[in-house]
């Protein structure tokens, strides 16, 4: 149960570079420029206290070494407009980003698990001054350090997505961390480099791609949400339960990775639980990381959105009634998709197709924050206790996975589901089903599992 505290916030301030820095137009790439980037989304990092360093305040540090890390990355400090063609770019006006000192009048220890997503506390960490207004002409960031009583503090903040993806906006706090350590420069240099995932001219599409199918019907759960209560719980995946997991399944596919069990395993479970027609279309997309592809060249301190959400459909008695093996085969399925002729054609298709919108109908979104490296982020107190998503996605139909260590020791992928309540109670059934009870005859249903043709 979440535990009320009082919070006391500073007037918002603007923190602009520490030196005079370029004032250019930067473009965003056509990755970066998608409608259902038009957001903001939370980091939070929670800190125990260091009797070290128990003289120095994190407020006044963190603030000087965000004023120093702007220098290099100074696009932050500036302001989105539309360009021509209503493309979008940043003006690098240098004007800053919000920054909010805050204290809590609570313990951190008394938080307990609570501190996990969805977190209960997003309204007294996360300021969203001056943001709440819209993603154009805005600040690109806010930052609020909160101090606690005993000595810890958290900080969190909140970036504007068309930005950059989780991976380039921990770049950059990674560099907030090391200069306030006393670095004078951020040990991997920030690169622009948005025309590397631009598209191509002419564009050529060769792929089918489910993630963007346009639907002729309403969709049906964003009806279901409005209609119903809804519950959002946060469920977590230790080694005894992927253990539990791989134990039940055939040889071939126990050495599976672990981000395929879980997704599968939530994807069938909630399926099931929402009780569909048998012959309604469901799909799996999964958030996938381009970095690193030798095709695309991204330079090492790219810090822009390099994401792709491939898909994968089946129908959802397909899904129900087969065993969990053909649920994770379709999410290994969507995730191999990701070739260079399938990046290609998804970044013409964004930039052809008018920033389409991800199919919501029947979908279900996931995202691996889990490797991220938030744990790792220590700007002199040590590594956080939590370091990850705040909110962990937990909307209609999109959940985030996050890194919790427990009082144990145990590394858990923590999970938050958002869903009716009715749906909730039945998906919690489902769950504890596909972890812990083993498939009667498992060999003899796993030999008749279908591939899904659609």
């Amino acid at each position: 149960m979440a535990l009320a505290f009082p919070v006391k916030h500073r007037k918002p301030e603007l923190i602009v570079p520490a030196e005079p820095t370029p004032h250019e137009i930067k473009t965003l790439s056509d990755l970066d420029d998608q409608q259902s980037l038009r957001s903001h989304y939370p980091m939070i990092m929670f800190y125990k206290t260091n009797p070290f360093v128990k003289e120095k305040d994190p407020v006044g540090i963190i603030r000087e070494a965000i004023a120093k890390t702007l220098v290099y990355y100074y696009p932050y400090a500036g302001r989105l407009v539309e360009g021509p063609n209503n493309k979008l770019v940043v003006d690098c006006t240098g004007e800053g980003v919000v920054f909010v000192e805050a204290d809590a009048q609570v313990r951190l220890e008394e938080l307990g698990d609570t501190i996990c997503p969805p977190c209960p506390y997003s309204e007294l960490l996360v300021s969203h001054v001056s943001i709440s207004i819209g993603v154009l002409g805005s600040p690109l960031m806010m930052i609020q350090v909160t101090r606690f009583i005993c000595g810890g503090f958290v900080l969190a903040v909140l970036f504007n997505h068309l930005m950059s993806d989780a991976l380039g906006s921990i770049q950059f706090v990674n560099a907030v961390s090391e200069i306030a350590k006393g670095a004078s420069t951020p040990s991997t240099l920030p690169v622009w480099k948005r025309e590397l995932v631009t598209a191509r001219n002419p564009p050529h599409i060769a792929h089918t791609l489910h993630e963007y199918e346009p639907m002729d019907r309403i969709d049906p759960i964003t009806k279901i949400m409005n209609d119903e209560k809804i519950v959002r719980k946060s469920f977590s995946f230790g080694p005894k339960e992927i253990k539990s997991i791989r134990k039940n399944l055939p040889p071939e596919i126990r050495s599976s990775s672990k981000f395929d069990l879980i997704t599968a395993c939530l994807w069938r479970s909630r399926t099931k639980a929402l009780n569909l027609d048998g012959e309604e279309i469901v799909r799996i997309t999964c958030m996938i990381n381009i970095r690193g592809k030798k095709f695309l060249d991204l330079p090492t301190g790219y810090y822009g959105n390099a994401i792709l959400c491939p898909a994968t459909i089946t129908k959802a008695k397909t899904l129900c009634e087969n065993p969990l093996g053909y649920a994770i085969n379709l999410v290994k399925k969507a995730r191999s998709q990701v070739t260079k002729d399938y990046i290609r054609s998804t970044i013409d298709y964004i930039a052809t197709k008018g920033r389409p919108q991800l199919s919501h109908f029947w979908n279900f979104i996931v995202s691996d924050a889990s490797r991220v490296g938030f744990e790792e982020l220590d700007f002199g107190w040590g590594k956080p206790i939590y370091g990850g998503t705040m909110y962990g996605g937990a909307t209609n139909d999109n959940s985030v996975y996050a890194l919790f260590r427990n009082k144990n020791g145990e590394d858990l992928v923590v999970v938050p589901v958002c869903l009716p309540a009715a749906a909730m109670e039945r998906f919690e059934k489902e769950l504890k089903k596909a972890i812990w009870e083993p498939v009667e005859d498992s060999n003899k249903l796993y030999s008749k599992m279908t591939t899904s043709k659609l």
